[in-house]
């Protein structure tokens, strides 16, 4: 994201606690260490630049984690984005972007899910994210602040120049630990249920290049920027594909075997999830330029080997 905003002439200022990053992938702009749990680092953040909009993005995603520590999720998700949101408020920065997720809406009562899919989030990591998406209604009613609220399916991808990827650690999104076991580097790869209600009894999910979401956060910020009123997106492909297709595609496309084991259900995961992306195509013309799995497995596969 940053690389982008910085091809596209805007001034950008990264503000990370690195507990789960790298100083050396912010390679533009300028980089200021801290946490959303400090306030006087917020305080000094936004009384040395003036912002047109904030771009939110601390947010732990790991659905397993959240069952298992749901304080540490409550206390970054919902705590630190409040501290946030009341820096911007006391010095009077009204638009963000928010980084939301389909695991607001459980387990579907349909699919593809649109944005009026109800919501009933079954982790904590989804429940944090709801809460978000309250309180930024909320914030607005008072306080006059507006979002673009953007629910990802599955990021996915590396940068196709291949400057950037995944580097969780501990990984666990399922392409990079695909073609991590499958090189030799990673462990074998563990399947968490093979017995779902779909048709090769493993999850199905709709993955996103990460260079088409962040076109879409540009979009959003075009439109807060030019006063534009609130939105909220799910951003998917609106394709579902099983962890076992993820499996044949990352294998045909790494030309190795993939090892797996299979293991019990994690906790908080539904079968399916696929979007309906329709509305924010319809309304911003947004489109997926990376749009076929076979090219988000091929960028993250040149990633791992570069």
């Amino acid at each position: 994201m940053v690389r982008m905003l910085n091809a596209l002439g805007h001034e950008v200022v990264t503000f990370d606690d690195l507990s789960a990053g790298f100083r050396d992938a912010v390679s533009s702009g300028k980089f200021v260490q801290g946490s959303l749990h400090d306030k006087l680092a917020l305080s000094a953040l936004f009384s040395t630049h003036r912002f047109d909009a904030v771009v939110h993005f601390a947010g732990m995603i790991v659905v397993g984690e959240s069952v298992r520590d749901p304080a540490k999720y409550y206390q970054n998700n919902l705590v630190g984005t409040l501290n946030l949101l009341d820096a911007m408020r006391t010095y009077g920065v009204n638009n963000v972007v928010f980084s939301s997720t389909a695991a607001i809406y459980g387990v579907p009562q349909y699919v593809p899910i649109d944005e009026q899919h109800p919501q009933a989030p079954i982790n904590p990591y989804g429940m944090t994210k709801w809460m978000t998406e309250r309180i930024l209604r909320d914030y607005e009613a008072a306080y006059g602040l507006r979002s673009v609220v953007l629910r990802y399916f599955n990021a996915a991808g590396a940068d196709p120049d291949g400057g950037l990827g995944e580097r969780h650690d501990p990984e666990t999104h399922l392409i990079p630990r695909a073609l991590r076991a499958a090189n030799g580097e990673g462990p074998v790869l563990t399947i968490f249920g093979a017995d779902y209600d779909t048709p090769d009894g493993t999850c199905i999910r709709d993955y996103i290049h990460i260079v088409d979401l962040c076109d879409a956060h540009v979009l959003a910020l075009q439109h807060l920027v030019s006063g534009g009123e609130s939105r909220a997106y799910n951003l998917g492909n609106g394709q579902g594909y099983s962890v076992k297709e993820v499996v044949q595609v990352a294998e045909r496309v790494c030309g190795k075997s993939v090892p797996i084991e299979y293991g019990p259900r994690r906790a908080g995961d539904p079968p399916r999830l696929v979007a309906d992306a329709s509305r924010i195509r319809r309304d911003w013309g947004w489109s997926p330029r990376f749009a076929s799995l076979e090219q988000i497995v091929e960028h993250a596969w040149q990633w791992e080997v570069n």
